[in-house]
């Protein structure tokens, strides 16, 4: 593979961190899983620990190493795509008595 003038003397992994650095939201250091509707979802266990200050999205960063609430975690996917699919933005909310 050619490589061009200005990325010559450089490392595999300074290339990789430059195009990294290039394609803007990205992440080295944890897995991002955003949901879209996130804002609009019940999260008992809180999972959500990013993105929390918007109106819509939320999303959990989960660091190398860190356990997650599979049981949470799953009821939290379902509860989204049932979510998505019923084409709802606001979470219901119950009426008062």
């Amino acid at each position: 593979m050619k490589q061009s003038g200005a990325n010559q003397g450089q490392s595999a992994s300074e290339l990789i961190s430059k195009r990294i650095a290039e394609l803007g939201e990205s992440y080295k250091n944890v897995v991002k899983l955003t949901f879209a509707k996130g804002a609009s979802l019940e999260d008992p266990a809180h999972l959500f620990n990013s993105s929390l200050e918007g109106n819509t999205r939320r999303a959990i960063d989960i660091h190398e190493g860190e356990d997650v609430d599979e049981s949470a975690f799953k009821a939290l996917v379902r509860q989204a795509a049932a979510h998505n699919c019923s084409g709802k933005s606001k979470p219901s909310k119950k009426a008062k008595s």
